[in-house]
């Protein structure tokens, strides 16, 4: 009589249920940043405006969430975007819009396309914060990968 050993089928079902189980530890959260001035506008704004983007993008949930700290503008801000896809220097048209008071800090978050999450991994994304005296934009900053 052969008998036989149930081990390395149990062995193979609790590495099969590890990984199961730990997908979901294995999101990755990207940390990108941006650098508000008027240099970056096409064409560049005289502005003492200045700011800062720092954004998380969650891979798995697609989503993408913005804190955007401004200050010296020449007047209130009157509208604030995401804009792309452009390289630095290049314009392009609005794609996330930030809602809501766009006082600083601005803080919001969207869920994102694949195809928005592939320009905002290649450096094709920008931030822009406009004001009525500048209403093409006041400052830009394009978003890069945090170090």
């Amino acid at each position: 009589m052969r008998t036989h050993s149930f081990l390395p089928v149990f062995s193979a079902l609790a590495v099969s249920t590890a990984f199961l189980l730990a997908s979901p530890a294995m999101a990755e959260v990207v940390k990108y940043k941006a650098t508000l001035d008027g240099s970056q506008q096409s064409p560049p704004v005289t502005t003492k405006g200045k700011g800062t983007a720092t954004l998380t993008f969650d891979t798995t949930k697609k989503k993408l969430s913005w804190d955007v700290k401004y200050s010296g503008l020449s007047g209130p801000a009157t509208a604030a975007h995401i804009h792309g896809p452009a390289a630095m220097g290049a314009s392009a048209a609005p794609v996330i819009p930030f809602k809501g008071k766009l006082k600083s800090p601005i803080k919001g978050s969207a869920t994102l396309t694949d195809a928005q999450a592939a320009d905002l991994a290649a450096g094709n994304y920008y931030v822009n914060v406009h004001t009525a005296a500048n209403k093409d934009g006041e400052i830009r900053g394009q978003i890069e990968a945090a170090k």
